[in-house]
Parts: C-alpha cells; sequence; structure tokens
C-alpha cells in the first residue's frame, strides 16, 4: 500500500521528545526522510535510535543562524529539497507580570518566534509548489494563564505568522498551518504534573473532553495538515485540545 509522504523530505525541529518525536515517528514510518533537530546529542542519538529507518538527527539550536544553516546545507546536498517543515522547537516558562526579566522574555521569543521565523525562511529556497509548513502553537495563544503572558505571546505571533506567510506564499503553491495542541501528557508535562498535586485533576476537570492528550494525536493532526488530504486548508489553526478552547 502506498504511503502518504514515501519520497518526501520532511524537517522537524524539537523532534527529540514529546511531540516532536511522535510526529517525526510518523512521518517516517509514512515513508518519508526524516531531519530531527535537537539542542543535545544524546537526547538527539537516543531519538534517532529509537525512530530507526528513515530519520537524521542534525544537532542545532533553532535560535542559531549558524545551526539552521548547517542543517538545510546538509538536506541540500543529501536530497537537494524540502517537502514538508513542521516547525515545531519551542519552550515554555513561567513568570508573572511583576517578575518578567529581559532574559525570560528573550528565551521565549529567540526560540518561540525568532527561530520559527528562520526555520521556515532559511527552508524556502529548498521548497517548490506542493510543499507544506505547519507551525506549532498551542491554545494559550488565545487563553490566559497565570505566569504564562509572554508564552502566550509568542504563541498568538505564531497564529499571525501563519495568516501572513499565507499571504506570502500563495503564489508560489506552499500552503502554512498551525496545529495548537491543548494540554497533552509530554515528558515535559509529566514532570510539572509529579511538581504539582492537584494538576491532573483539574486538567481533567477542564478540559471537554476528560483527559489530557496523547502525543501521536497531535501527530496526526500535523500528518493531516502537511498532507495533500489538507490540500484545500491554508492559514488555519487547528486547535487539538480536546474542546479545550472550544468549550
Amino acid at each position: 500500500m502506498a504511503q502518504r509522504f514515501e519520497h518526501k523530505v520532511v524537517v522537524v525541529t524539537g523532534g527529540t521528545d514529546g511531540i516532536g518525536l511522535a510526529t517525526a515517528r510518523s512521518f517516517a514510518t509514512q515513508g518519508a526522510r526524516v531531519y530531527i533537530t535537537g539542542r543535545r546529542q544524546d537526547r538527539l542519538d537516543a531519538a534517532v535510535g529509537e525512530i530507526g529507518q528513515g530519520v537524521i538527527g542534525v544537532r542545532g539550536d533553532v535560535s542559531d543562524a549558524a545551526d539552521l544553516d548547517r542543517l538545510y546545507a546538509q538536506i541540500g546536498r543529501d536530497h537537494g529539497r524540502v517537502d514538508v517543515v513542521f516547525a515545531n522547537a519551542g519552550i515554555s516558562e513561567q513568570a508573572a507580570l511583576g517578575n518578567i526579566d529581559e532574559a525570560h522574555f528573550d528565551r521565549l521569543f529567540d526560540i518561540n518566534v525568532k527561530g520559527m521565523v528562520f526555520t521556515v525562511q532559511k527552508a524556502l529556497p529548498l521548497m517548490s509548489a506542493g510543499g507544506a509548513i505547519v507551525l506549532t502553537g498551542s491554545g494559550a495563544g488565545v487563553k490566559g494563564f497565570p505566569g504564562l503572558s509572554i508564552y502566550s505571546a509568542t504563541k498568538a505571533a505564531i497564529r499571525a505568522l501563519a495568516r501572513g506567510w499565507t499571504a506570502d506564499l500563495k503564489s508560489r503553491g506552499i500552503r502554512v498551518n498551525v496545529v495548537s495542541p491543548g494540554m497533552v501528557l509530554t515528558p515535559a508535562m509529566a514532570t510539572y504534573l509529579r511538581t504539582n498535586e492537584g494538576a491532573e485533576a483539574w486538567m481533567q476537570q477542564t478540559i471537554p473532553f476528560g483527559r489530557l492528550g496523547n502525543t501521536d494525536e497531535i501527530a496526526r493532526a500535523v500528518l493531516f495538515l502537511a498532507s495533500d488530504d489538507s490540500s484545500f486548508v491554508g492559514g488555519e489553526e487547528l486547535l487539538v485540545d480536546g474542546g479545550f478552547v472550544a468549550v
């Protein structure tokens, strides 16, 4: 049976754990040649070993232009093209208004926004009509949470980028969309739940579906947005959050 991404070249930033890892694994299972990035070599090696055939790890920080240049130079030598970019790398940190410092602001915007901008822009010379770009947003981009105003602002910026880039790239036949997970059981979330008693019960009561999402559910949404199944979808935000934002 034909695989949806057979012979496709896919980039997944932040692909060493959580949503990025699950999505990279799904792309590889569907026949893609997947390039994943991460800042730590040990975690990158572990992710490559877990996914197996079809994946290549390239260590790098998306906030470092030289690392992105090195990533795309390697892909250019190997394949001469990129078909899908899943710009997923991002971080979350808390700081309530009154305690926000420049370092907190700069870290979040450097990785979540600047890193995403140049992850996409530097891929464009290798992309052609039919290409797809998927950005990782968050339900936090449209909801207010204590201590997360700067993080939420970065995710709202991502939503705006998708709209603008859809207009920029329409003549090139490259689609841009956002997948916005809600509360998902990633390794980072598991750590948070272990150290915050009662948080999981609150989430289960707050999410209409009564549970946290899992990373494979987000991966399936990303593959939909990256595939021809969504060929008439552009500039959209797909909330994958168990109804949290909508209800």
